[in-house]
């Protein structure tokens, strides 16, 4: 066994460049399986680890006091089938004036009695400040992403004690909005008795459905009040990383496949090219069975110590990579439950290293089987066959003699050329659905962004105190829109109604102006011409089974409006309605805007404006229109993932350049001595992978658009969105045209190091290691 390690050892450091590529196809190849099958696992089930990490209740259920006693209800905790119990808690509806500060909120907030944040069931993160003991104080539902300079503020309550904010909780089943001490709940005239359960069948909506239905058996007809199941919940906070789902999972499988191809290539290449090394070896006297040893060792060295170091790099690469991916409104939700789990770890460093060694046992056990005569002629003799007839015939074309020579090369070796050809056509697959998937998500970023420039919150927060603007509202409106460089001011109102059937809340946005704009676009009908009309975004309609030319009506204390969709923009906002300002007010009087869009004539700085817009009156809060985040983080996430697959696609170019450079070392030898100059070397050597470049783009193109067109309509899906024909129709002949060079481009930069090198070759240097 020593004697296999010394030969090894020794040959891994005479072929260095041959265990450098190992090595670092390995660690690349590695580190692109790492991050792909740690986005696969993170898109999988983020809400699903959160939840299970906070004991997350599957039900959360309202008993009416009146009906139903404490002690019934914990009796009826105690059913078959409940895995888990939390209550009974007094909880109260309080409502906010309008305009006082709420947290980001609303304005009517849930408060519930609760002495402990630990629990069975709906274990709370106060991740600032502490827990409410004593009346008086509140904890709040916010998330982690949030800053705690809120503590010490007050909630004035009109219908009961104000409530110091002493700490900030995260609840992911959004149970309350906010928790106070049980002692304190008498104040705040509770109308419900709030439960937490967990049950054993919690798969399907059925099953929760019926083992709610088993609690409340024993219980007055009229006790439960109402419920949320948690997969109503995880339906609506996890659409924001379901939009990402469909592309991660597409990079994450193209980068296990182009990683094992590209490994597979080198170590089955860098075994056939040791036969020689194998039959000397067997001249010296090792068994086969310690031949096969050495070569697997051999390649094992580079391979660990590779997949070692890509392990540690894609854990390294995947932690900030999450965090830009999993950002936005529900933040907190995946906050400490997004990253590289074990599995994926334990994965990477047992699988690589298996694919190496099964890669290289399949040549090792061909060279296990010939003689030591026959293994140093396979490595040494030059190969006629494919690529001499295929060169004959191309040499009575008009081809240079480099070129006609390069094209041949493929042939010579049609199992290596198969295996690289199918990894550049994965690269070009990879850059043409990203591309795709690019221009789609800059259309859609840029969607309604020319509706306007600028939006002018009224009223802002300073030393927690609220300032509100000096003049009123028409006054405000007229001055925005005097201001240097504004075109057009359009108010916005809004406003949390009712829709008649339904418990869903629904948010009523009411637009002022002489032409009131949308920053979005329409995907069906018009926009709004007349009082009573309303336009609703896709998620709406999909969430109520509504489409346009229907009907519905909105409610508002005693007041309600019939009112016509008319048209459908593309918004996934599963409550969103924008109508006219009159409508709005006929539902609501009185109500007042809460912000000015502003568009600005071409050219106009919506910084300058923004100063200018505070200058004039200092109650008001001017903000620039920023770039879309989500747009700009898939457009960025994929660039990288991107990049990483091209360049593992590169890398096996860069080694079948290496290997055949080194199997036809005579051949160049031969052709340098007959007057062939280092630069038509290189034409050569490039051009017989510039040839697999070009099958690649060929092939790949198609599989990029046809992945395109298979993974962006389930993206949409996935948020409830309806996407206008011009953000899907992207692939024209300008764009083919521009992704023409993707597979060359790939090939030419795997292949142009490996040709140089082979240039600058002499002839003596060839008969030497002849």
């Amino acid at each position: 066994m020593r004697a296999v390690w010394r030969t090894a050892r020794a040959a891994v450091r005479r072929r260095r460049l041959q265990t450098l590529v190992i090595a670092l196809v390995t660690l690349t190849s590695t580190t692109a399986i790492v991050v792909a099958l740690g986005l696969l696992d993170a898109a999988t089930a983020p809400f699903d680890k959160a939840f299970e990490k906070q004991r997350g209740p599957h039900v959360v259920a309202a008993f009416d006091p009146a009906a139903v006693l404490d002690a019934e209800l914990a009796r009826a905790a105690r059913q078959p089938g409940v895995e888990a119990a939390a209550g009974p808690f007094a909880q109260a509806v309080i409502e906010l004036p309008r305009g006082t500060m709420d947290f980001g909120l609303g304005s009517d907030l849930t408060i519930v009695g609760r002495a402990d944040p630990a629990a069975p069931v709906d274990r709370l993160d106060v991740w600032a400040g502490r827990w409410a003991t004593r009346p008086g104080e509140v904890v709040l539902n916010r998330q982690p992403d949030w800053t705690a300079d809120d503590l010490g503020k007050k909630l004035e309550v009109p219908s009961g004690p104000d409530l110091t904010v002493v700490g900030f909780a995260f609840d992911l089943s959004r149970s309350a909005h906010g928790w106070v001490a049980p002692e304190q709940m008498d104040a705040l005239h509770p109308t419900a008795t709030q439960m937490l359960f967990r049950f054993t069948d919690a798969a399907s909506k059925d099953g929760l459905q019926a083992s709610l239905a088993d609690v409340t058996e024993s219980l007055a007809p009229n006790a439960l009040t109402a419920s949320q199941s948690y997969l109503t919940l995880k339906d609506r906070i996890g659409s924001s990383a379901k939009a990402y789902t469909p592309y991660l999972m597409a990079f994450g499988v193209l980068g296990i496949v182009v990683a094992v191809l590209i490994v597979a290539n080198v170590v089955s290449g860098a075994v056939i090219s040791g036969f020689r090394h194998i039959g000397i070896l067997k001249a010296l006297g090792f068994t086969p069975g310690q031949v096969v040893a050495v070569y697997l060792t051999m390649i094992s060295v580079p391979a660990v110590a590779g997949c070692v170091l890509g392990t540690v790099t894609g854990n390294l690469l995947a932690r900030p990579f999450f965090e830009l991916v999993f950002t936005g409104p529900d933040a907190g939700v995946f906050h400490g439950n997004v990253g590289i789990a074990v599995w994926v770890n334990v994965l990477a460093l047992l699988g690589m290293p298996g694919v190496c060694l099964l890669a290289a046992l399949a040549p090792a056990a061909r060279a296990h089987r010939l003689s030591a005569a026959r293994a140093i002629s396979a490595g040494s003799a030059p190969r006629a066959g494919r690529a001499l007839g295929v060169q004959r015939r191309l040499a009575g074309s008009r081809l240079p003699r480099s070129v006609s020579l390069g094209v041949g090369l493929p042939f010579a070796r049609p199992g290596r050329s198969a295996l690289t050809l199918a990894a550049v056509i994965l690269g070009v697959t990879t850059v043409t659905f990203a591309t795709g998937l690019a221009t789609t998500m800059t259309r859609f970023g840029e969607a309604g962004r020319d509706s306007y420039q600028v939006t002018v919150y009224v009223g802002k927060y300073k030393d927690g105190k609220e300032i509100r603007p000096t003049h009123d509202d028409l006054a405000l409106h007229s001055l925005l829109g005097d201001l240097p460089g504004a075109e057009e001011v359009t108010a916005r109102s809004d406003v949390e109604v009712r829709m008649a059937g339904s418990a869903q809340p629904v948010m009523l946005e009411g637009r002022r102006g002489d032409r009131p704009r949308l920053d979005s676009v329409l995907t069906d009908g018009r926009w709004l011409h007349r009082p009573g009309e309303v336009v609703a975004g896709s998620a709406f309609l999909r969430q109520n089974d509504l489409r346009v030319g229907d009907r519905f009506r909105l409610e508002k204390g005693d007041r309600h409006e019939s009112l016509v969709i008319v048209g459908e923009f593309m918004h996934n906002d599963r409550r969103l309605v924008v109508t006219h300002q009159s409508t709005l007010t006929a539902l609501v009087p009185g109500e007042k805007p809460i912000a000015y869009h502003v568009k600005l004539r071409d050219g106009a700085d919506p910084t300058a404006y923004a100063r200018a817009a505070r200058a004039a009156d200092p109650g008001v809060s001017p903000d620039p229109v920023g770039a879309n985040a989500t747009t700009q983080t898939i457009i960025g996430s994929a660039a990288v993932l991107t990049l990483m697959l091209a360049v593992v696609a590169s890398l096996g170019v860069f080694n079948t350049a290496v290997l055949n450079t080194r199997d036809r070392r005579r051949d160049l030898g031969m052709l340098k001595s007959i007057g062939m100059t280092p630069r038509q070397v290189t034409a050569m050597t490039v051009t017989s992978m510039a040839v697999l470049g070009a099958l690649g783009t060929l092939v790949g193109v198609p599989l990029g658009i046809a992945g395109h067109h298979l993974v962006v309509p389930r993206m949409a899906d996935a948020v409830d969105i309806t996407l206008p024909s011009f953000m899907t129709d992207v692939w024209h002949a300008g764009t083919l045209l521009a992704l023409a060079p993707a597979g060359v481009g790939i090939a030419v930069l795997g292949a142009y190091v490996p040709a140089r090198r082979a240039a600058r070759l002499t002839v003596a240097q060839v008969l030497h290691s002849e």
